[in-house]
């Protein structure tokens, strides 16, 4: 066994206007943990948990002494769907609720279809659908490629 477990189970992205990306986060209809405010937010999603958290607050812990961590890092988030008309409409949902569009559905040689969203901070999205992910009954990723 592995010291570190197969598995990603939060994700969190340090907010500089918490209450906003909340917000945009409810307004595509996301269920929202409870206990959440505006000092720590949570979205379960299919299994992983989306965090919001202040961003100086998330630099002090997980970037201490960098001068700019609020600089967009070249991370994408994913969210694949079940077929590939659902990233049409999952980009033009995310778009009314305040995203930024950042590059329209297409199809894509790798042979899935995709679309790119910024959330209100600059946060990318992939919305993705890629014919050999399978999910569970929560929309959870058991399985992805052959």
């Amino acid at each position: 066994m592995s010291a570190i477990p197969p598995r990603l189970s939060v994700i969190t992205l340090g907010a500089r206007d918490l209450s906003r990306l909340r917000t945009f986060y409810r307004s595509l209809g996301w269920p929202e943990l409870p206990a959440s405010d505006d000092g720590w937010s949570a979205f379960l999603l299919g299994g992983v948990l989306l965090a919001l958290y202040p961003l100086p607050d998330l630099a002090a812990e997980a970037a201490p002494g960098v001068p700019d961590p609020g600089g967009w890092s070249g991370v994408t988030l994913a969210c694949n769907v079940d077929d590939p008309t659902e990233v049409d409409a999952a980009f033009a949902a995310a778009v009314a609720a305040g995203a930024t569009a950042v590059a329209a559905p297409t199809d894509r040689s790798w042979g899935g279809r995709s679309a790119y969203i910024a959330d209100p901070e600059g946060n990318r999205w992939e919305i993705a659908w890629a014919g050999t992910a399978v999910f569970d009954e929560r929309g959870a990723l058991v399985s992805f490629g052959g």
